[in-house]
């Protein structure tokens, strides 16, 4: 069975940081793309990351903040969000999805398997 567990939200402060984790079971994140994806109170989920085949792609409002990572031996992908706003507050969410073109990874309905979500708080 296909899984995702997304963990490591919390409360920071504007400025700090916070990394999020991504665990998956049931299959292998080197051979999937895996997209983190936010929703703020009020407004549509929309994507923030993506990480496939060694490329990763960034929302303009995150670029140069945050950096997505795997770790292949954990099966865990991870995002390290950096100079936090509070408009990044929200809850976070993991997906994955197998043989996506780069150029459609903002788009969720093509995700197979979606974490549950971790808040993230970011206080002014």
């Amino acid at each position: 069975e296909v899984q995702l567990q997304a963990s490591g939200g919390g409360l920071v402060q504007a400025g700090g940081s916070v990394i999020l984790s991504c665990a998956a079971s049931g299959f292998t994140v080197d051979d999937f793309g895996i997209g983190w994806f936010r929703q703020a109170p009020g407004k549509e989920r929309e994507g923030v990351s993506f990480i496939n085949v060694g490329r990763k792609f960034y929302a303009d409002s995150v670029k140069d903040r945050f950096t997505i990572s795997r770790d292949n031996a954990k099966n865990t992908v991870y995002l390290q969000m950096n100079s936090l706003k509070p408009e990044d507050t929200a809850v976070y969410y993991c997906a994955s999805a197998h043989r996506l073109p780069f150029s459609l990874w903002g788009a969720q309905p093509n995700y197979d398997a979606w974490g549950q979500g971790t808040q993230v708080t970011v206080s002014s």
